[in-house]
C-alpha cells in the first residue's frame, strides 16, 4: 500500500469518526532533545501537556487542539514524521 493511499484512507476515517470543526487529541512520544520542536507544531492557545519517562530519555507529549479539517490533521502528523526519533500515538 502506497503511502498516499494510507494518508487517504486515514483521511476517510478521521471524516466518517469526526465532525468538523473539532477538539482534536494527538499524542507523541519524543526523544528529551526533540521535545521543543513538536511543541512548536502547536499554538500558545492549544492544550499541551509534557510528561517525562521514567529515565528522562523520553519526553510523552499530548495536545488537545481545535481543527477545521482532516487535511489540518495530517498536516501536523506529517509535519510530526520529520522530527527525528518521535514515535506518533
Amino acid at each position: 500500500m502506497s503511502p498516499n493511499t494510507s494518508t487517504q484512507q486515514f483521511k476517510q476515517r478521521l471524516d466518517e469518526h469526526h465532525q468538523w470543526p473539532c477538539t482534536y487529541m494527538f499524542k507523541f512520544i519524543v526523544p528529551l532533545n526533540q521535545t521543543q520542536k513538536i511543541l512548536d507544531l502547536f499554538e500558545s492557545r492549544d492544550e499541551l501537556h509534557t510528561r517525562p519517562s521514567r529515565y528522562g530519555r523520553y519526553m510523552s507529549v499530548t495536545a488537545r487542539c481545535t481543527v477545521s479539517s482532516s487535511d489540518e490533521v495530517v498536516a501536523v502528523y506529517q509535519a510530526a514524521a520529520q522530527v527525528q526519533g518521535v514515535i506518533s500515538l
